[in-house]
């Protein structure tokens, strides 16, 4: 491989071979946590177009061959070919993000790993849910829809499917099914989706119940898991304060012998998860009014 050649690569393809994805994606502009040094928030940008980055924290940039140089501590764009030729293949699709997409049936998931990318992670805790929760029952899922490569959290089921979630998406990659806990227990605790399940494990402080547990992943599967539900002497349902979540405690009741509806408690709120996250921004407002002199 040559300089030439080398310039080739794109920058976003060869930060994720590194495993570094993007924070955020506007038009052509990647941005990144500085792979150069430790930062909270993104300064790093790389402009896909042109395949140039900068990192606006240390005032200087480049292209591919001195972002190699600068990340492994090279002296010499020999060693940066060197170091680049170890590496190849690329990828030559796009890089992995989780701008806009549209929900699709064609979804085919690529790479399924535990939680560790930057941006998936600031966006569990912007769902203030707990983080080692959420590494207990979640991954990180790269997959492809429409030939775009993409990523979310994801939340396995039952059948070996995942519910997927970014900011910018909620879907499934099929086979769609609900998810069961099953602990041999006499109740059990019904959620309509992942997140408030986290919620519900957050606000406890635990990282698991001893209750079982039947996650829906969508009211529309609650008859997939009736019979599964209806075999408990109580059942607690955590279901979103809207109309399709106060039929389907009815048809529990319908069906289950004893219901106790816990929307009750988050009754001002859509679910549980918003519940909790504005507890907690209420919190914080609380305690930046207690830092004022």
């Amino acid at each position: 491989m040559n300089s030439a050649q080398a310039k080739q690569i794109k920058i976003t393809d060869y930060l994720s071979s590194e495993g570094i994805s993007p924070t955020k994606v506007q038009g052509g502009d990647f941005w990144y946590c500085s792979p150069l040094r430790q930062e909270t928030t993104p300064s790093f940008k790389v402009n896909d177009r042109a395949n140039v980055w900068y990192d606006h924290g240390l005032g200087h940039g480049g292209n591919i061959l001195d972002l190699v140089m600068a990340m492994h501590g090279l002296e010499t764009i020999t060693q940066a070919l060197g170091k680049l030729s170890g590496k190849t293949p690329f990828p030559t699709v796009q890089s992995f993000s989780f701008q806009q997409q549209k929900a699709s049936s064609g979804i085919v998931v690529l790479k399924i790993t535990p939680i560790g990318n930057s941006a998936l992670i600031e966006y569990i805790k912007n769902r203030h849910i707990d983080l080692e929760i959420a590494r207990k029952y979640c991954k990180d899922v790269y997959y492809t829809v429409n030939g775009k490569n993409y990523f979310s959290v994801g939340f396995g089921n039952d059948c070996g499917g995942y519910e997927l979630s970014n900011p910018y998406f909620k879907g499934s990659a099929s086979p769609k099914g609900v998810t069961t806990i099953r602990q041999s227990k006499d109740a059990c605790l019904v959620f309509e989706g992942f997140w408030d399940f986290l919620s519900f494990l957050t606000i406890k402080g635990i990282q698991e119940t001893h209750h079982n547990v039947a996650v829906l992943n969508s009211v529309a599967n609650l008859p997939k898991a009736i019979d599964f539900i209806a075999s408990h002497k109580d059942v607690y349902a955590y279901l979103d304060n809207d109309e399709a979540g106060r039929r389907a405690v009815q048809e529990l009741k319908s069906v289950c012998k004893n219901v106790s509806d816990q929307s009750e408690i988050y009754a001002r709120h859509k679910d549980l998860n918003e519940f909790l996250s504005n507890r907690n921004r209420e919190k914080e407002k609380q305690q930046r009014k207690g830092f004022r002199i």
